[in-house]
């Protein structure tokens, strides 16, 4: 497909003050990859165009992807601490935590409140002394399907968390169905489901699809500038955008002999997990042409 007149391809602008592109993380540590990941930015167009999680993909995991890093970002990482507080027993866990609900009526458990506590003060709430536990260990209600606490703990969980800073990338999505890509561009304008950079904490700024070329990754991606904001304030004055090479990845269609893959390419998404296979990618210093197209977007 690469290099044929007939593919197009869709800019997307990914910059936000946090972005966050797990690889490789579990919930003790959350890594981020350097550059958004074909699974992370697949998903992002998946909720855009409001697909269920268990539909299967289609034409949109096929597309070829390549991301150009205008501005790199830094890395920035987060302790986090999940649980270890007291959660207040308001009259909706009576209801829709049977678990909580029987604690709290038992007199014989060290959970049960006396009566000084259950004095509503402020009304409607009331401070189980006793109660720690992390809102991370959740489980349906068998008789509800609510959601609930599925273990007690004392102790609060100490995680890792990482994300980029101030980064600020151009992705591009190669298809030769134009009428494709122009639907997850109008969806990325109009998403029907909120939309973030990989993780919940990382709204987007500004524009997301930025426009619609003719051509391959690399071809478009040398023939427009370096995004607004790839030179940030704090830069010299000499380090104008047209003095930028920045690094590109750019989707392989085949296995590359002494490359290592990378386990991103989404089959299908799921709430209690994905599927991914595997991709291969080249890596490019974008040299950006003298006549490259510009920009008029929100930033």
């Amino acid at each position: 497909m690469s290099g044929t007149n007939d593919s197009h391809v869709l800019l997307v602008r990914l910059a936000a003050p946090l972005q966050s592109w797990g690889i490789a993380g579990r919930f003790a540590r959350r890594d981020t990859h350097s550059r958004p990941t074909k699974s992370g930015v697949i998903g992002l167009c998946a909720a855009a165009l409001g697909l269920p999680r268990d539909e299967p993909l289609g034409e949109l995991a096929e597309v070829r992807f390549g991301v150009r890093a205008d501005r790199p970002g830094t890395s920035l990482r987060d302790y986090h601490s999940v649980g270890g507080g007291k959660y207040p027993l308001r009259p909706r866990d009576l209801i829709t935590d049977h678990q909580r609900a029987a604690k709290a009526a038992t007199d014989s458990s060290p959970m049960a409140p006396s009566d000084d506590a259950l004095e509503p003060e402020p009304f409607g709430r009331v401070e189980l002394p006793a109660w720690y536990g992390s809102p991370k260990y959740v489980t349906a209600d068998p008789r509800s399907g609510a959601l609930v606490s599925g273990e007690v703990r004392r102790h609060s969980l100490i995680t890792e968390r990482w994300y980029l800073a101030d980064a600020a990338f151009l992705v591009g999505l190669e298809h030769q169905d134009r009428a494709l890509l122009e639907r997850v561009a109008h969806a990325l304008e109009y998403p029907k489901r909120l939309l973030w950079l990989g993780r919940k904490a990382c709204p987007p700024s500004g524009d997301l699809a930025v426009g619609l070329a003719q051509g391959s990754l690399k071809e478009v991606f040398e023939t427009h500038s370096l995004l607004p904001d790839a030179v940030g304030p704090e830069a010299e004055p000499s380090a104008t955008a047209q003095h930028i090479r920045p690094w590109a990845w750019i989707e392989s269609r085949r296995p590359l002999p002494g490359v290592g893959p990378l386990s991103d390419q989404p089959v299908q998404f799921g709430t209690d997990g994905g599927i991914h296979s595997l991709r291969w990618e080249t890596r490019h210093r974008i040299t950006i042409s003298a006549h490259a197209r510009g920009w008029d977007i929100i930033l």
